[in-house]
């Protein structure tokens, strides 16, 4: 498809902040209509990277390479793309209709990066414009203020765990799939011994067991209220199959207290029952306690255990090998996530975590919002 861009002289883009210009651009994009995701936006400046700022029909087709999905977005593109590189706005005509969006709070301005005036009252301004907790969403938990930790309430309520799922034992009736004999031979007798339809069945599917295991040490103070809050998220979203527990120097379960609706009764429930708060860590001692009473007994056999640790070991190492071994035979599937583990320069060089690394399936990191929701979607895969 020719454009008008095509004809135009290799001209440079406006002399604003590359990057700022740039996502400013992506964001005015998606508010006129166009499916621009953080993905395609993070894609369009990489594009924009490889063939420079230096040409404007360069920037220009790098965009419509990444942030159109279809032929019919191009004369939208076009026209957002002439506004926000000439400084005037066009009105809005979206691309067409898309699911609506989940409420979001108050919105802040970012006029300042597009730049561009409108002299038509009649005029629609189309605005790039950012959420605040779609900002918070990849902040590092532990640096954020009292204010912002509020804020997070929403994104918690975004989160839809899905339990993963597990061949069950009986099968269900089915059009096609293993011969059920017991089905068949009942309606030859039903015919009175003339030859019928052939019955199938299949196996069915249950939800697997997780089980959520805390670490609320001393260390791990800065995260511990969001993943008590992840865990009750967790547990209303499946609660006859979801376990909770807290380890520190000691083993607590707290299930039952984080089956409540309400997120803030939930936890002041659970740290009643939690004695052992920002104290040591004696991860092997706990874990074998775990697996003597419960794990052994049926709660950990064929589940996904996620536990939430940064790995500090007051106890020996090999303690802790020993038990993420035997977790390691009964579980389907161990996840280990670390608030560290997405930090620049980070290393797995702690005892308990260097111990414990051997015997994991996943190692994750846990720090942001954004990467619980790739746990959510691992454990779901598992």
């Amino acid at each position: 498809m020719t454009s008008a861009f095509e004809s135009r002289p290799a001209e440079p883009v406006a002399d604003r902040p590359a990057e700022t210009t740039l996502t400013g651009f992506a964001r005015a994009a998606r508010a006129a209509g166009l499916p621009v995701s953080p993905d395609r936006t993070q894609a369009f400046l990489r594009a924009v990277a490889a063939v420079g700022l230096g040409s404007r029909s360069a920037v220009y087709w790098a965009g419509r390479a990444t942030l159109t999905a279809e032929p019919d977005h191009f004369p939208l593109y076009d026209r957002v793309f002439e506004a926000w590189f000439s400084g005037a706005w066009p009105r809005a005509v979206p691309a067409r209709p898309s699911p609506r969006p989940l409420p979001a709070p108050p919105l802040t301005d970012t006029d300042g990066a597009g730049g561009g005036r409108h002299e038509e009252k009649d005029v629609e301004v189309v605005r790039a414009r950012a959420s605040d907790v779609d900002v918070l969403r990849h902040r590092d938990i532990a640096g954020l203020t009292p204010a912002e930790r509020a804020l997070l309430a929403e994104l918690f309520a975004r989160i839809r765990p899905v339990p993963p799922l597990r061949r069950a034992v009986r099968r269900t009736a089915w059009h096609r799939g293993e011969l059920d004999a017991r089905r068949t031979l009942r309606e030859q007798l039903r015919r009175g011994g003339e030859p019928g339809r052939l019955r199938h069945r299949r196996p069915t599917q249950r939800p697997r067991r997780v089980v959520l295991v805390v670490d609320v040490s001393g260390s791990m103070s800065p995260y511990s209220d969001a993943l008590l809050r992840l865990a009750h998220v967790w547990v209303r979203a499946a609660p006859r199959t979801t376990e909770a527990f807290t380890v520190g120097t000691r083993l607590t379960r707290v299930t039952r207290a984080l089956r409540q609706r309400d997120a803030e009764a939930a936890l002041r429930g659970a740290g009643e029952q939690v004695p052992d708060w920002s104290g040591g860590t004696r991860l092997g001692e706990v874990l074998q306690a775990f697996l003597d009473r419960w794990g052994q007994r049926g709660m950990a056999r064929g589940a996904v255990v996620v536990v939430f640790s940064d790995g500090w070991e007051r106890g020996d190492p090999a303690l802790l090998a020993a038990q993420m071994a035997r977790l390691r035979r009964l579980a389907h599937r161990v996840v280990w996530v670390n608030p560290h583990r997405g930090k620049a320069g980070y290393r797995p060089v702690q005892g308990g975590i260097a111990a414990a690394l051997p015997f994991i399936d996943d190692f994750l990191a846990g720090h942001s919002m954004a990467t619980f929701g790739e746990l959510v979607e691992v454990v779901a895969r598992a």
